[in-house]
């Protein structure tokens, strides 16, 4: 296998360290590929990605069944297999309506960018490592650059604009409440993803995934850069509109947020390019945190196991597992308020990611005038997570004059928006009453029984 063999990687004094025993990883080597295997990967990773969403629908929908004590899809095929295949053909054949006042052009181009944006991203994404092919020797990859990271991110970046110009086209309320809320979501959540692979960046040298995932032959990032692979699976599960975060698709609130007023394949497309974007997610955590197409121990010191086309096996299963996390955490959590979630957000994540970041960036200037190993780097940076934990959770820690002051009385009079947000009764309140349009009728107590409470009530007309 050719190109660049990172077998161990720079420790605190400028010299080499051994890679415990790990096998010798090699960066891309593209030198050897020719424009027509290009041409078959590119075509091999929209079939791959269609193919995977028509199984992450079936796997999610049996799963969530499971965890709901009920059977999920079990007629449209064996064991429901066919019922993706299903739905497609429904929204296929389904007739295509549109509102009289949408901008016609953006309404349809906002589809087509939210779905061109969704299939780029794997195309700097390495599913393995050099093979032949053909004759050939040539990564199980596209294409990658110096700067494949930064791509990801400004490619996931335009994909907003299909969210934006989809409920801003549709000249309706209810997508234009879910477009803005999306790009609001999308723009906090990208920052503390963005934050949380610059360590990354930082420990490999490199923002060339291949690079980044050669540089995890010693121990994955995910171990060494916990904090920033805890605040990255967080974010991109708010980046993809995924329960717990749903809110721009709030049913109970905008019906399907921005994809409200969209139907057939057009909506289609939008719910087409959810699913790829929580397969993109996941290839790239598993690109920067979990090794890549590299084997998990003990199979990464077993040669056939960590080599050639096994490395495509490990890189889909991993992509898988967190799949099936987001899946798990769709059937076990609720849907945060949006003031929540903004504040997890900004007032949470990014501040993690930042000080992280600084963590980072201090322990690698001290490896130019410190001798140590990775033990002691990874034991110090630690400490000191632990040590920021604590000060921060004992700063956040409500008091007890809080807690009273956030008391209700039952007695007090009812208040609809107690704290700026609708508030139901509690046990003792009563709801005032309220005045429909025109004739309200009004129930009232007896003369004379104002102070019983068990007294009958008799209504009368509000306006006579």
């Amino acid at each position: 296998m050719s190109g660049l063999t990172i077998s161990a990687l720079p420790a605190l004094g400028g010299e080499v360290l051994p890679a415990w025993g790990a096998p010798e990883y090699t960066v891309a080597d593209f030198s050897d590929t020719t424009w027509w295997l290009v041409l078959i990967k590119a075509v091999f990773i929209v079939l791959f990605l269609i193919l995977s969403v028509i199984m992450a629908l079936w796997v999610e929908r049996r799963a969530l069944g499971r965890m709901q004590t009920r059977l999920g899809p079990n007629v449209a095929g064996p064991l429901g297999l066919f019922q993706a295949l299903a739905d497609a053909g429904k929204m296929l054949f389904k007739e295509d309506i549109w509102t009289k006042r949408s901008d016609k052009f953006l309404y349809f181009l906002a589809p087509a960018i939210m779905a061109f944006t969704a299939f780029s991203v794997l195309a700097v994404i390495p599913f393995g490592p050099n093979v032949s092919m053909f004759g050939h020797s040539t990564p199980l990859q596209v294409t990658d650059m110096p700067v494949a990271t930064l791509y990801i991110l400004a490619i996931t970046s335009l994909g907003l604009y299909g969210v934006v110009l989809g409920g801003w086209s549709a000249r309706s309320t209810l997508p234009l409440y879910g477009a803005v809320r999306s790009s609001a979501q999308i723009i906090s959540y990208e920052l503390s993803m963005g934050m949380a692979l610059v360590s990354v960046f930082l420990m490999a040298g490199s923002m060339s995934t291949s690079e980044i995932v050669a540089s995890q032959g010693t121990i994955w990032w995910a171990f060494a850069l916990a904090p920033a692979f805890v605040v990255y699976l967080i974010s991109m599960v708010g980046e993809v509109n995924r329960l717990p975060f749903d809110l721009p698709e709030a049913e109970g609130e905008l019906v399907a947020g921005h994809m409200t007023e969209y139907s057939s394949m057009k909506f289609g497309w939008y719910y087409l390019a959810e699913y790829i974007n929580m397969l993109n997610v996941s290839a790239v955590a598993t690109t920067m945190f979990l090794g890549g197409w590299h084997a998990p121990w003990p199979f990464s010191h077993i040669a056939p196991l960590n080599d050639g086309w096994w490395g495509m096996f490990w890189f889909i299963f991993k992509v898988w597992v967190l799949m099936f996390a987001m899946i798990w955490t769709r059937g076990t959590l609720l849907r945060f308020r949006y003031d929540q979630f903004m504040n997890l957000g900004w007032k949470g994540l990014i501040p993690i990611a930042l000080v992280w970041i600084v963590l980072v960036s201090v322990m690698r200037g001290v490896q130019t005038w410190v001798s140590g190993s990775w033990l002691v780097l990874f034991a110090v940076m630690l400490a000191v997570v632990i040590v920021v934990a604590v000060i921060v959770y004992l700063v956040a820690l409500p008091s007890d004059e809080a807690d009273d002051e956030d008391e209700i009385d039952p007695d007090a009079p009812f208040d609809a928006f107690l704290g700026g947000y609708p508030t139901p009764p509690i046990l003792g309140q009563t709801l005032p009453p309220s005045p429909r349009a025109g004739r309200a009728k009004v129930a009232v107590a007896a003369p004379g029984d104002s102070a019983d409470e068990s007294a009958p009530l008799i209504e009368e007309n509000s306006n006579e």
